[in-house]
C-alpha cells in the first residue's frame, strides 16, 4: 500500500520522537516537523533542542519552532506543507485554525485509557493511583484537552515493578505502533470516529510540593508515590526537617512489619534506609541527597552518620 499522504507531525519530548521515528521509518511522507523554540539550560544557559527537533534535523525533516501558534507567519509556513493529516504527540493545546486545517483532521496520541486520565501526566498518576493496567489512545483533536472521538486504543497490564519511567517506555514503543496503523486507517477511510465512553478522571500536572512524602500514610500509597514520580519529577522528603537536607527517593519496596515507631522514623543498618509507616517500613534502595548524585542506598550509608532518633518529614 501506497503510503503517500503528506503528515505533519508535533511534539517535543522523546515520546514524540519514537512515533516519528516510527513513520520515517516505515515509509511513511513526514513532510514537516512542529516543535518547541530551543531554550536555555544548564549553568551555561547553553540552548538546548528538543528530542524531536534533533531527529527531523538529523532525517532532513523541515522544522518549525513557534512560539505562537497562532502567529500568521507561522499559519502561512505550515499551510505550504498541505498537509492531509497532523499527528500531536506530547506537545501543547492548538488553536481550532491549527487543528482544523488539514483535510483528514488531526489525532493525537496520548498515554492513557481515555476518558481516563486527561491531562499532562497520565503516566505518573496511573502509577501513583495504584492502577493494574494502562495504554495508549489516538483520538481526533477538538477545541477541549483530551476529549476527541477516539480512534483506536491498546492496553497493557501494569506489572509490580513498573515505575513511571518503566511504564513510559513501555507506551512510547506501543503508541508509536499505533500512530501507524491510525495513519493507515485514515488512508483506507475505515479510522473509527468515536465519543469517549465512562466517567471522565484527570492527570493534572504534577508540581514540586506534590512530590513530597507523606509518611503517615500506609505503605502500599507511599510505595505507590514514590514509583508514580520516579524517575522524574520524583519524590522527595526533609532529614530532620532540614531543607538543606532534601532527600529524593527513586526505588523502594515495602516491608510489612508490626512496630511502635513514629511514621517517619528512619531506622539504618550498614547497608539499609528504611522508614517507618502505619502498617510497615518503605525500604530506600535508591536516593539522592541534596547536592549529591544519584545512588544506591549502601553507597550513601558509607558517608552519612545517622543522628540519634533520625526521622524524615
Amino acid at each position: 500500500m501506497e503510503k503517500d499522504l503528506r503528515i505533519v507531525f508535533m511534539g517535543t519530548p522523546d515520546f514524540a520522537t519514537a512515533s516519528l521515528c516510527a513513520l520515517v521509518d516505515n515509509g511513511y511522507n513526514v513532510v514537516g516537523a512542529i516543535t518547541v523554540p530551543d531554550k536555555a539550560a544548564g549553568r551555561g544557559q547553553k540552548l538546548r533542542e528538543s528530542s524531536v527537533k534533533k531527529y527531523a534535523t538529523e532525517k532532513e525533516i523541515p522544522i518549525l519552532q513557534p512560539s505562537n501558534l497562532k502567529d500568521q507567519e507561522f499559519l502561512s509556513e505550515l499551510d505550504k506543507w498541505q498537509a492531509d493529516v497532523q499527528v500531536i504527540v506530547a506537545f501543547r493545546m492548538l488553536p481550532k485554525l491549527v487543528w482544523s486545517m488539514p483535510k483528514h483532521g488531526t489525532f493525537n496520541l496520548h498515554a492513557s485509557l481515555l476518558p481516563k486520565y486527561r491531562g499532562a501526566a497520565p503516566i505518573n498518576w496511573a502509577i501513583i493511583n495504584g492502577d493494574k493496567e494502562s495504554g495508549v489512545t489516538t483520538f481526533f483533536i477538538d477545541d477541549k484537552i483530551d476529549t476527541g472521538n477516539i480512534i483506536f486504543q491498546e492496553k497493557i497490564t501494569i506489572h509490580e515493578d513498573d515505575d513511571a519511567g518503566i511504564l513510559h517506555d513501555k507506551l512510547m514503543g506501543i503508541g508509536s505502533q499505533l500512530v501507524c496503523k491510525t495513519i493507515d486507517a485514515i488512508k483506507d477511510q475505515s479510522a473509527p470516529n468515536h465519543l469517549q465512553e465512562g466517567k471522565p478522571t484527570m492527570a493534572p500536572k504534577i508540581f514540586k510540593e506534590d512530590c513530597k512524602i507523606d509518611w503517615s500514610h500506609d505503605a502500599q500509597t507511599v510505595q505507590n508515590k514514590i514509583k508514580g514520580m520516579s524517575p522524574y519529577p520524583t519524590a522527595w522528603t526533609n532529614l530532620q526537617e532540614d531543607p538543606k537536607k532534601g532527600l529524593k527517593v527513586f526505588k523502594s519496596h515495602i516491608e510489612n512489619s508490626n512496630h511502635s515507631l513514629k511514621y517517619g522514623s528512619v531506622v539504618t543498618t550498614k547497608t539499609d534506609f528504611k522508614v517507618a509507616v502505619s502498617d510497615g517500613y518503605i525500604y530506600i534502595s535508591e536516593l539522592q541527597l541534596a547536592g549529591k548524585k544519584r545512588m544506591k542506598t549502601e553507597d550513601f550509608l558509607r558517608g552519612f552518620n545517622t543522628p540519634e532518633n533520625c526521622f524524615v518529614k
